[in-house]
């Protein structure tokens, strides 16, 4: 080509027909329309193939999975679920502020406040860490005081280098915690907005189990006033979640609290808008994503209702939230699982619309963080916010048929809930009479028996353990928190019960896999019996029939093999190895294969605990200790 040849343009040359683009472009527009009720037809027969005889009507009920006391998730959602979207959630920054408390752009272009906790009594260490923190991505922080955290009187000490003009400081420990900071930032009116005295009597009373006053609140209220942003109360839905909550009862508490200390705050003269102003509420967030989501979006509506009706102004009823990743997910086993946990759980946060997230070490359950965990949490929301955009979005998941319905859901059952406690005489009297205990426990309860079944799975506990792990060390933490009232729990508590019992004792105990057939047929039932036993820290050794039954060193054998194997040599194998010594054989099946001679069956959704539980029993006993063939000593 010269340079005096025209240039063809792409336009000049034919589009073949196939790479022409339609005016209108329907993305199913090659497939056949399919109803609610075509799909249900389809359900209905995938089930009854899997042996469901009985299916409830509508068919996804059967499909439902529980994520909170009394609600549950379909498998399928459509716009019928979600209804009037525009009426119900409103638009961000308007009441009823579920799709967010802020309107437009952030103000903030680093998103969300990035709070660390500290609650090391080292005065020395607290200061290098809150330095690092600051230096590195955190944006406000709050500090643990009291008995074996943070000394009260060192408060001025640890905030010494700290420009509280930038970064925003909220503190826990009661009173004398609140007049610490109080005293600390006497005559500044430059604070950075966003920082808590932390009072919260009401979280105190149901951790210790002791009522406590709340007639001083506004006092401290109107001191607090003289520093423009800074707050008084910190309603702590965090003790209700620790003691096993499910959302419904945390959201539904956490209302109850804030409206005891509404009328407290206005019985002492504070005006209700300012008494709003006054409160911050704290939530966990956890693993699963969507009902955290939902729940922080609830939890704004739930708020604005209240101050709808308290006669607030629609600009005071925005409830400001502080989430903080759940310390009932926590591990103490494989605890580096632990950061994919608080990762899905701080996005949720940021996506819920959390004004502040605090993403807690992976080896919170260990004891006191070290600076590599600190750096990794404080990273996890800085690659979310920075490399993820994840902040440049309001309420990205608005609009979603699942998560508007979820939100809903979660409302209407925390409502019902607050109100119960309201008819009770209010969070205080619920909390006296052991109606909130007696909700929590049951909802643990139900949680528990879910754990038990590793329905819910915990991915390094009660699947996929690694039984030869090296945990890292750390320096003991003394929970500042009273005690007394509200107990304390994790998910994975009865599992690693089990496992530090067995890697104390002795000598591990262990359950002798006897296979059957080649390694093709029984692979896939020795693989998940041996992951079973060992979430209870027991060794699996293994072999054909009784082959090293004899050098394994214990009493305690399962057979692994396939439904043809079983009903063919089973039986027989069993009486074999009670002939050889096994005080206990196991079988992985179901009870339904009826094979005479065995103990006990390990399938999927069996009761793991009480399998682990058993096995422990018969290898440990009371003492903890072996004899010489892992008889009970």
């Amino acid at each position: 080509m010269t340079a005096d040849q025209p240039t063809a343009s792409p336009g000049d040359a034919e589009v073949p027909a196939e790479h022409q683009v339609p005016d209108t472009l329907a993305l199913a527009g090659d497939f056949p329309a399919v109803s609610r009720d075509r799909w249900r037809e389809l359900v209905a027969g995938v089930l009854r193939r899997s042996g469901r005889e009985e299916l409830p009507d509508p068919v996804e009920d059967a499909l439902r999975v529980p994520v909170a006391t009394g609600v549950t998730v379909a498998p399928l959602y459509t716009a019928e679920d979600a209804g009037d979207l525009p009426t119900a959630v409103g638009v961000p920054g308007l009441a009823p502020f579920v799709r967010g408390a802020r309107a437009g752009a952030s103000p903030d272009p680093g998103g969300w406040d990035v709070r660390q906790r500290h609650a090391s009594p080292d005065v020395a260490v607290t200061r290098e860490a809150i330095a690092a923190d600051l230096e590195n991505g955190v944006t406000s922080l709050w500090l643990v005081l009291g008995e074996g955290a943070v000394p009260v009187e060192a408060l001025g000490e640890v905030l010494a280098d700290v420009y509280l003009d930038l970064a925003p400081v909220s503190v826990s420990g009661g009173l004398s915690a609140a007049e610490a900071l109080l005293a600390h930032v006497s005559g500044r009116t430059d604070l950075a907005p966003g920082g808590s005295l932390g009072l919260d009597p009401l979280g105190v009373h149901a951790a210790s189990g002791r009522e406590q006053d709340l007639s001083g609140l506004a006092d401290v209220a109107r001191r607090a006033a003289d520093h423009p942003g800074l707050r008084t109360v910190t309603v702590d839905a965090t003790v209700f979640a620790d003691a096993g909550a499910s959302a419904v009862e945390e959201l539904g508490c956490s209302l109850a609290a804030g409206v005891a200390y509404l009328r407290a705050l206005t019985a002492g003269g504070l005006a209700v808008d300012d008494a709003f102003a006054a409160l911050e509420f704290r939530y966990a967030a956890s693993a699963d994503q969507f009902t955290t989501i939902a729940g922080l979006r609830a939890a704004r509506r739930l708020w604005d209702r209240v101050g709808e009706v308290s006669g607030a102004s629609p600009d005071a009823r925005a409830q400001r939230q502080h989430a903080v990743t759940s310390s009932v997910m926590t591990t103490r086993h494989d605890p580096w699982v632990n950061m994919l946990r608080t990762t899905v759980a701080c996005f949720a946060a940021g996506v819920g619309g959390a004004d502040a997230v605090t993403v807690q070490p992976f080896d919170a359950a260990l004891g006191l963080p070290d600076a590599f965990s600190r750096r990794i949490a404080r990273n996890t929301q800085s690659l979310l916010v920075e490399e993820g955009h994840l902040a440049r979005v309001l309420d990205p998941a608005g609009g979603s048929w699942y998560v508007e319905s979820l939100t809903d859901s979660l409302a209407q059952a925390a409502w019902s809930w607050f109100t119960e406690i309201e008819r009770a005489g209010g969070l205080a009297a619920a909390l006296e009479s052991g109606l909130v205990r007696d909700r929590i426990a049951a909802a643990w309860g139900e949680r528990q028996e879910r754990l038990a079944h590793r329905e819910d799975a915990i991915t390094g506990v009660s699947e996929f353990p690694d039984p030869a792990e090296e945990l890292p060390r750390r320096q003991p933490a003394v929970d500042p928190r009273p005690t007394g009232g509200l107990p304390r729990v994790r998910a994975s508590q009865a599992y690693e019960e089990l496992r530090d019992r067995a890697e104390s004792a002795d000598r591990r105990p262990r359950v002798h896999l006897a296979t059957i057939g080649p390694i093709a047929r029984h692979t896939a039932r020795a693989t998940f019996a041996g992951n079973l036993f060992q979430a209870g820290g027991i060794e699996t050794p293994s072999g054909e029939g009784t082959s090293g039954f004899a050098d394994a060193g214990t009493t305690v054998t399962c057979i692994c093999g396939t439904d043809r194997d079983y009903a063919e040599s089973a039986a027989a194998l069993a009486a074999q190895l009670h002939a050889a010594g096994a005080t206990q054989v196991w079988l992985a099946g179901k009870p339904s294969l009826g094979v005479d001679g065995v103990d006990g069956y390990v399938y999927a959704g069996c009761d793991a605990l009480d399998v682990l539980r058993a096995v422990h029993e018969q290898l440990l006993g009371q003492s903890g200790h072996f004899g010489p063939r892992g008889e009970r000593a």
